[in-house]
Parts: structure tokens; C-alpha cells; sequence
């Protein structure tokens, strides 16, 4: 039976069997052929609303002459996993999926790194300045819808705040200077990322004005490292929601933007006390 929601790695599976089959120059109905399925089931496995054995996963592979075993054996890994729901499958039906599917990507990353330009990252977000962001949605949220996006965006920070998975935020300085709900909220949240900075596993790196022009998107974006670099993600927030991003050229485009940051952001030790002058300085203009 097909599947009405295939999750997100049931898409990738699809996705990443559909390039398969484009790199060896086949149309859905000649690999069809070739394997044993019609062109409708082809469709609906590219498509993530049927599943595949390993078995005929390495069939695939095989007639479509792909030799990358690390990401065949990925493949695999994504057919036999057998997890309990996601934790954030408790919020389906109550928030959008965009949500569900950022925490799903951030669950199943090996490693994380972000980038933002107008506000601290949501994994470093206290509770308070998460309110203040989603208070000032345009249109504005009702109260309720509020208090759920912040409760959902502290669960996500367990992922990273348990040191479960290793994380690099590159911080914007106007994302560390815009003030969503006054200069209290702010402060007791510049307060936070430095000690969240000073973790092992999480790293933040200031880029400061001084840096000048970036080669980067001006919007945030999220870095999903997978089991191998084929399987990496990137999740950019866009202004009618939330886009994915998992075709090579893409991916690569991304990664040099994050290697460009590596040598241009301030180092880990510089970056806090980055934040505690700005801290200082909101400390003094509005103590």
C-alpha cells in the first residue's frame, strides 16, 4: 500500500535511487524493466510512497552501475532502521510540516552547523527570546500558536545541548545585536550562548561587520551532515517556508560557503568575548 506522508528519509531514499537512475542514463520505465517493476512503482519508490527491500535496492545499484558502496550500504541503513517515532511526531497535526521536518533532518545529522543573520540561532534560543522571535511574526500568531512553536523549538535543543550531536553556529553580529522583546531578554540570552559556547561539543563563531561582504545567502540556513557526504542536507528558511536542499551542485555550494566562514569567522575564544562586549554594552545603555 502506498504511503500517504512519506517521512523525509523515505523521500531521500527515493531521491537519491531516482539520481541513481539518472547517472545511468535510464528512464523509470527502463529500469522498471530491468528489475522486475512496472513504471508506477518506479514512480512511487522515487517518490518515497513505497518502500524496497535491500535486497532489490542492490539490484538498482547494480543495473544502474553505481559502485559507491559507503552510500549503497547508507541506502540500506535508511531501509532496515527500525526507530520508534520521532519525538516530534507527537506535534503532527498541530504545527506545519516544516517543523517536523527540520527536527527529523537534525535527529538522524552526524553533525550540525548553522548560519543566521538576524537571530541567534534557534538550538541556542532561550525560552524567552524564542517567544519574542515568534511574537513578532507578521501577521502575528495567536498566543497559543506562540507557546507551541517555543515549546517545540526546545525539544529540538535537546539534540544538541545533550551533546548527542557535535554543532558549529555561525552568528551574524546583527543577529546578536537585533533586540525582538528589549534589552533584558537579550541580555539573559547573550548570556546563554556563552555558556552554551563554552561546551565540548557545541562551537560558536562570531562574523563580525569588519569581515565585510560574505559569498553567503542572506538567509539562515542549516547544514545537515548525513551517514555520507551524499547523503549532507541543507535546510534554508525562505520567506513562504522552509526549502530543502540535497542535489550535489547545491550541497557543494553550500559546503564552500561554510569552509569560507571556517577561515573568516572570529575563533571560538574571540567570539565570546565578542558577545560579552556586546552584552556589556547593552548592560550599559539600559541597566
Amino acid at each position: 500500500m502506498a504511503r500517504t506522508n512519506p517521512t523525509l528519509r523515505q523521500r531521500r531514499l527515493g531521491a537519491e535511487l531516482r539520481r541513481m537512475r539518472e547517472q545511468a542514463g535510464f528512464g523509470g520505465s527502463e529500469l522498471g524493466r530491468a528489475v522486475g517493476m512496472n513504471p508506477a512503482q518506479v514512480t512511487q519508490m522515487e517518490s518515497g510512497k513505497i518502500g524496497i527491500s535491500v535486497e532489490r535496492l542492490r539490484t538498482i545499484a547494480a543495473t544502474c552501475m553505481c559502485v559507491n558502496q559507503p552510500l549503497i550500504d547508507a541506502l540500506a541503513d535508511i531501509i532496515t532502521e527500525r526507530v520508534k517515532p520521532g519525538w516530534w511526531e507527537e506535534y503532527r497535526g498541530t504545527l506545519a510540516t516544516d517543523f517536523l521536518e527540520n527536527a527529523e533532518l537534525e535527529g538522524h545529522a552526524r553533525r550540525l552547523a548553522t548560519y543566521t543573520v538576524t537571530f541567534i540561532p534557534g538550538l541556542l534560543q532561550t525560552g524567552a527570546y524564542a517567544t519574542a522571535v515568534f511574537s513578532n511574526s507578521f501577521p502575528p500568531l495567536p498566543r497559543h500558536e506562540v507557546d507551541l512553536r517555543t515549546a517545540f523549538r526546545m525539544q529540538r535543543q535537546r539534540i544538541v545541548r545533550s551533546g548527542t550531536t557535535p554543532y558549529t553556529a555561525f552568528i551574524q553580529e546583527a543577529a546578536l545585536r537585533m533586540q525582538f522583546s528589549g534589552a533584558k531578554v537579550l541580555a539573559e540570552q547573550l548570556e546563554a550562548l556563552i555558556e552554551d559556547s563554552e561546551g565540548p561539543t557545541i562551537s560558536v563563531r562570531v562574523v563580525p561587520f569588519a569581515v565585510g561582504v560574505m559569498p553567503s545567502p542572506s538567509e539562515n540556513f542549516t547544514y545537515a551532515e548525513g551517514s555520507v557526504r551524499e547523503l549532507d542536507t541543507v535546510q534554508m528558511d525562505t520567506g513562504p517556508g522552509c526549502q530543502l536542499f540535497d542535489a550535489p551542485a547545491h550541497v557543494a555550494g553550500f559546503r564552500a560557503i561554510l569552509d569560507r566562514l571556517e577561515s573568516n569567522a572570529l575563533s571560538e575564544g574571540e567570539s565570546r568575548d565578542f558577545i560579552r562586549s556586546i552584552k556589556k554594552e547593552v548592560d550599559s545603555k539600559h541597566g
